[in-house]
């Protein structure tokens, strides 16, 4: 229940998690809250003991975290597939350096390499269950030309993206 619910004490105008070490309030006195937002709303303020405003699932309990998952939903949806790190970064209210130290803190990796990284997922799932033509899944996977997915498929697997393109006779057979 810690992070799903939240429990106001109506005396104290105090809220807190369910797991707080504070003496537990009589039953009347208690109100009960989906979202710390809500008790807060609703005019209580955070206990300083559970610190309730940092529960779980509470995207502050997730710290810098949270800035690195939003960020790597808009690289998914092609974000720096169409512009810059730093329009990402401002898209996100931080600096260029501060993302990209927050990357690096969370994945070892910088916006620019998850981007390429996605891109190539993206590419050798069209190789391998389509037929379009190398430009076309360049195009779709983000890349900005056929040269740029070579080089890329290139330096990571050692071959060219045509080699991951499964026959058609066998995409026949396995479909048949």
């Amino acid at each position: 229940m810690d992070g799903v619910v939240f429990v106001a004490v109506k005396t104290t105008g105090i809220y807190c998690r369910p797991v707080c070490p504070a003496k537990t309030p009589l039953a009347r006195n208690v109100a009960f809250y989906r979202s710390a937002a809500a008790a807060e709303q609703a005019g209580f303020r955070p206990c300083l003991r559970c610190r309730p405003e940092t529960a779980p699932f509470c995207p502050a309990w997730k710290g810098t975290r949270t800035t690195v998952e939003r960020a790597l939903a808009l690289i998914e949806a092609g974000e720096l597939d169409r512009s810059s790190v730093d329009r990402l970064a401002e898209r996100l209210g931080v600096g260029t350096r501060h993302l990209t130290r927050l990357f690096a803190r969370h994945l070892d990796a910088s916006p620019l390499q998850m981007a390429l990284s996605l891109r190539v997922q993206r590419a050798k799932r069209l190789l391998d269950a389509s037929d379009l033509p190398i430009a076309a899944v360049a195009e779709r996977s983000g890349f900005s030309s056929v040269r740029r997915m070579s080089t890329a498929f290139t330096q990571l697997y050692g071959r060219p993206p045509s080699a991951f393109r499964k026959r058609s006779s066998e995409r026949r057979l396995a479909a048949g």
